[in-house]
């Protein structure tokens, strides 16, 4: 990778090309380290229990806007986002660290209300901030958070663990995040075009909170371990369904059928897709930021989860050969593709 002569485009790559790319020029090297690069959370061994980390990186007008992002709401957004990876490693997130770029258009008062929602965070789902950076950025905001969590060998799971015939499972419902953004830009528009025209948000506060304030699935992890239920894989849909179940089943060298009238899609998120000539089903699958987990499990675990109202099964593992596929409604075969968030593209 790094020996390229010639100028090679970002956008040719993608973000997971490129991390692929560095994982390649950072095998690991120390016993301590277990898994690195390459799964929701970097997992390593301490002595006793395995310490997992995950980081994130978000930028201005990349991964948020403050024109509509309040900052309390991006200080809560920004550390959830992060527990989620390390809960999606079936672990519990315990220890956080905050760094910061910022300009001088930020008041005291400003960044205060940052770390409020950071504190409100921290206090739901009992994580310790430790420590973290601040720093001087010239091209808006920068925030960079990275989690903490413990867990013994056999708690762990990783996306690579998927079996022939495992039951595809999702928590909560998909899409409504997106259906959040499309509104908040919406009524950007409107407002840039004339600030006299109050935003617009009546009865769609369900899709406005899952964009601004989502939450991370602890309770999930809960539930499964009540219920004695160990996924054999694991991930965070923040990228799209399609993008993380096609992550599972590269690791997992397999293949997989969903079935779209399986998808759990809330009527609100439909209807609201519909005034956007939007299909529903494509905003399920390709809109991200739903930070639900995506999971599989054995199939003796059926009469299970069918009892649990918060998960949903949409599909199942199949042989590597017969590829990564959607059944749709008339019972017609697509191919899954990953058209959720890309970093790096054009």
């Amino acid at each position: 990778m790094f020996e390229n002569k010639e100028r090679t485009e970002l956008s040719s790559l993608g973000e997971f090309g490129l991390i692929d790319k560095i994982k390649e020029e950072f095998p690991l090297m120390n016993p301590s380290s277990m898994v690195g690069i390459g799964d929701d959370g970097a997992v390593l061994d301490p002595g006793g229990k395995y310490l997992v980390l995950s980081t994130d990186l978000l930028l201005e007008s990349i991964h948020f806007d403050l024109t509509y992002m309040p900052l309390k709401h991006l200080g809560y957004k920004s550390t959830i986002v992060n527990l989620s990876d390390i809960i999606a490693m079936n672990t519990i997130p315990e220890q956080i660290t905050v760094s910061i770029g910022i300009s001088n258009r930020f008041s005291l008062e400003a960044i205060e209300e940052f770390y409020k929602g950071i504190k409100l965070a921290c206090d739901k789902y009992k994580i310790d901030l430790i420590g973290g950076d601040t720093s001087t950025s010239e091209k808006g905001m920068v925030i960079s958070i990275t989690s903490m969590g413990y867990g013994s060998k056999d708690e762990i799971i990783y996306r690579s663990g998927a079996k022939l015939n495992d039951l595809i499972c999702v928590s909560g419902d998909l899409g409504a995040a997106y259906l959040g953004l499309q509104l908040l830009e919406r009524e950007k528009k409107i407002f840039l075009e004339n600030p006299e025209i109050q935003p617009d948000f009546e009865n769609k506060d369900y899709l406005i909170e899952r964009q601004l304030k989502p939450e991370a699935r602890k309770d999930i992890i809960e539930i499964l371990r009540k219920e004695k239920i160990k996924p054999n894989s694991m991930i965070d849909i923040s990228d799209g369904l399609s993008s993380e179940i096609l992550h599972i089943t590269k690791a997992s060298n397999m293949g997989c059928k969903i079935y779209e009238e399986k998808l759990p899609i809330d009527s609100l998120t439909a209807q609201t897709a519909m005034e956007f000539n939007l299909d529903p089903t494509v905003c399920a699958l390709n809109g991200g930021e739903d930070y639900e987990l995506l999971f599989t499990v054995g199939i003796e675990y059926f009469e299970q989860l069918k009892m649990i109202p918060e998960i949903s099964i949409i599909g199942h593992i199949c042989p590597k050969e017969e590829g990564c596929s959607l059944i749709s409604r008339a019972n017609n075969q697509y191919e899954l593709k990953a058209q959720g968030w890309k970093n790096f593209s054009n």
